[in-house]
């Protein structure tokens, strides 16, 4: 570990940075024995001069500006994990909304744009790329329809794409045309790629409240109100903060908020630095900071096992709401006083398969998908890598949606659904993906139908509390 690392968590006095040496072994700890990393670097990058009427020609713009804009993130990403002794797992790249750049085609398929984002994230080198994406909180487009109906192909005939799609706002309510559609895409891509437990699903999420400035993936996307090139962070950190938990059990939660949020603070200083460094290498501008507590599979870097240090015997029992929703507000007070530029999602996620602690407690039927549900009204995103049997009809699939959206809506908060059908499974089987991605039993749902309330179709419209104006 270098020296270098200080001034994210030292403080100013008379323009010297002052450094405690406690908080740099701390640091230095948490990077060491907790799983703090810096989940991603994403570059966002407008392609809204790609525009051309000749797929081929637009697709050549694209692959162009991709391998251009972001030619040396992987280098710099690596160059400063090195130099700063910080993990930083996966460096990737958000894009336009492609049913904006490709409408302007006359293509009655955009897998060739997917093809193209595919190509251009081999060339230089990143994990993932995102934008693959449709706003249709509203109603639909030439370019959306298209965009939708090309899905299942084209992340099924991929490794790196990711897709989203916005199907309500707060202020627009809740297409849920656009949410049956949705049902029929995700299951069509879980049969696509049926041979991988319908791996395709895990790259596709469909959002409330969609924000333009998120760095993590499946749902990244670059926004129309975004600058021409940007960098936003994503960091983790949950076996930090339940770490820190430990060496205050037993007091009241007053104190645990307190804990949480000094813990949030150092993550966040950390992130800071490696976005504003990453931005002044590659000449671009620094965009935020996302304070999400990613978990992964690893043993240790649970958000579920943070709850679970807070008192309760296994996440999922009753409290656990109350303990969520401490967790999320304490980060985001920590994180904003980290630094002033937080955006993104920011707050807990709770994906079921990423998450060991949220695997355990599935398996032992502590956490219910009901819930989950119930757990999403605190915390960020929504329902993610929420594995179900794979005979699950297309309309369940959509009421499922349609719960979550409205969560988000009434709320004014972002929420969003990450659902595979896992073919050939039944409730209680195991689904692995590998990798971050990971794997966790088949969760059941209610087995009464939603069918005819869904293909009413329609709008709901937007909450009372939108009217803010």
């Amino acid at each position: 570990m270098k020296i270098f690392l200080t001034p994210c968590i030292g403080y100013r006095q008379g323009g010297a940075v002052m450094i405690n040496s406690l908080e740099i072994i701390e640091t230095i700890k948490m990077i060491q024995e907790e799983n703090l990393d810096i989940r991603t670097i994403t570059m966002g990058i407008s392609l809204r001069d790609c525009c051309h009427s000749d797929i081929n020609i637009a697709c050549t713009k694209i692959y162009d500006k991709i391998t251009r804009l972001a030619a040396n993130l992987v280098k710099v990403g690596d160059e400063i994990e090195r130099e700063y002794g910080i993990p930083i797992i996966h460096k990737r790249v958000a894009v336009t909304p492609i049913s904006i750049i490709a409408e302007s085609c006359d293509s009655a398929n955009y897998v060739k744009f997917a093809e193209t984002m595919e190509k251009a994230a081999d060339t230089i080198g990143i994990n993932f790329i995102g934008g693959f994406s449709a706003l249709v909180h509203k109603g639909f487009t030439k370019g959306d329809r298209i965009l939708i109906n090309s899905i299942p192909e084209a992340l099924s005939t991929t490794k790196k794409v990711c897709s989203s799609v916005c199907v309500a706002t707060t202020k627009s309510g809740i297409n849920m045309d656009a949410v049956r559609e949705m049902g029929y895409i995700i299951k069509k891509a879980s049969e696509l790629t049926a041979d991988e437990g319908g791996i395709a699903c895990t790259k596709l999420v469909v959002f409330a409240n969609a924000p333009d400035d998120n760095p993590f993936m499946a749902g990244a996307f670059h926004g129309i109100g975004e600058p021409e090139c940007v960098i936003n962070v994503g960091i983790s950190g949950p076996g930090t903060v339940k770490s820190a938990l430990e060496k205050v059990r037993g007091q009241d939660l007053g104190v645990v908020a307190e804990t949480i949020k000094k813990t949030a603070f150092k993550i966040t200083r950390v992130g800071q630095l490696v976005a504003r460094e990453a931005s002044r290498r590659l000449n671009v501008s620094f965009g935020i900071v996302d304070l999400s507590l990613a978990p992964t599979p690893a043993i240790g870097d649970s958000v579920a096992h943070i709850l679970e240090e807070m008192g309760l015997e296994k996440c999922g029992t009753h409290g656990t709401i109350a303990a969520l929703a401490l967790l999320n507000d304490a980060v985001k007070k920590g994180g904003t006083m980290a630094s002033s530029y937080v955006g993104g999602l920011s707050g807990a996620f709770i994906p079921v398969s990423e998450d060991s602690g949220m695997v355990e407690a599935v398996r032992c039927g502590a956490l219910s998908i009901e819930k989950l549900e119930a757990m999403t009204s605190v915390c960020s995103v929504g329902l993610d890598m929420i594995i179900v049997p794979g005979d699950t009809s297309p309309e369940t699939i959509s009421a499922v949606i349609a719960d979550e959206m409205a969560i988000g809506v009434v709320n004014s908060k972002t929420t969003a659904v990450r659902i595979i059908p896992a073919p050939g499974k039944k409730e209680g089987d195991m689904v692995e993906f590998g990798s971050l991605l990971g794997g966790g039993p088949v969760m059941g749902l209610n087995k009464y139908s939603s069918k005819d309330f869904i293909n009413r179709g329609g709008r709901i419209p937007a909450p009372i509390q939108s009217l803010k104006n």
